[in-house]
């Protein structure tokens, strides 16, 4: 089980704030900082797509790994006057760190502050997943368009075409993208997310069902 919280930032205890992107899986909470190379910057793109890609994070510089299990306190704030954060204390850190969600709103049903609540039942081993269909295989469109949404965050068909089309250099037809998109939706893969202009987006699927963050 994976998922980002878009640009984040992080304060306290690394000489200042960073940005970059938080990750949870069902082990650990994962703070990958946008201070690396360019090259490595690029590479975090594709960490959503396979879990076996977070091995490629490099185990320095702001980037931070933090196994659930150590995990002492966790708590979500979330005002009027403040944005959604994120406070974790874990073994070996006395002050912990707060991440702060950059980018709030945007069709979201919960927010940073509300990744509190799972990470607790994960540490205790109550939190509930679906189990979700077979990803295609990545040589089909179809797999090429999981792979595209595999950062968890909502996009539209022409937006999809595009980056399939920059990231595998092949050429493709609007309308089969639009027909393998609403294949992926109904299969139960992907989300279809309506929108007041008209357009659908789209959006990957989270184990964590309705509660997907």
């Amino acid at each position: 089980m994976r998922k980002s919280g878009e640009r984040e930032e992080l304060k306290g205890g690394l000489g200042g704030e960073l940005e970059g992107t938080l990750v949870l899986t069902n082990l650990r909470l994962i703070f990958v900082s946008t201070n690396e190379s360019q090259d490595n910057v690029k590479l975090m793109r594709l960490v959503f797509s396979d879990v076996k890609d977070l091995g490629s994070i490099p185990k320095t510089g702001g980037n931070l790994f933090i196994p659930l299990s150590s995990i002492t306190s966790v708590k979500g704030h979330f005002g009027r006057l403040e944005r959604p954060s994120l406070e974790v204390k874990w073994q070996d850190v006395e002050q912990g760190r707060v991440f702060v969600e950059r980018l709030s709103g945007r069709g979201r049903r919960r927010n940073l502050n509300d990744w509190a609540s799972v990470i607790e039942r994960l540490k205790a081993g109550s939190q509930k997943f679906i189990q979700l269909p077979k990803v295609p295989l990545a040589d089909t469109l179809d797999g090429k368009i999981m792979l595209i949404l595999a950062d968890m965050q909502r996009k539209g068909v022409f937006e999809i075409e595009q980056e399939v089309k920059d990231q595998f250099k092949t050429r493709l037809d609007p309308d089969d993208v639009q027909g393998a998109c609403k294949r992926l939706a109904q299969s139960g893969l992907l989300e279809e997310i309506a929108d007041p202009s008209g357009d659908a987006y789209y959006r990957k699927r989270s184990p964590l069902g309705d509660e997907a963050l």
